[in-house]
């Protein structure tokens, strides 16, 4: 269980540093206490990420990621990072 929790963070580290590279201000929900990884604030924007390893979340939690309510200039984001990849399959919520 531990191994697979540093998989998390280090994986939360990395969509972190990849938005803060494109301009973003970023923070982390350690402890997955909420919905949300990752926030980042942009100049006009927001983005709300969540990160997992190898697979997308499933129906139930994806539903309640789609349906949680945020301003219209917010980007609701998956971010999957597969083992060995340098960048995350990015999937966009509505």
């Amino acid at each position: 269980m531990r191994n697979a929790k540093a998989k998390g963070r280090r994986n939360e580290w990395r969509t972190m540093r990849l938005l803060e590279s494109v301009g973003y201000r970023c923070t982390r929900s350690a402890a997955s206490l909420g919905e949300w990884d990752v926030i980042g604030v942009g100049r006009t924007d927001f983005v709300l990420v969540q990160c997992k390893s190898n697979r997308p979340p499933g129906t139930l939690e994806r539903r309640e990621l789609e349906e949680f309510p945020a301003p219209p200039n917010t980007k609701k984001l998956l971010h999957i990072w597969h083992d060995r990849a340098r960048e995350p399959v990015v999937v966009e919520l509505w």
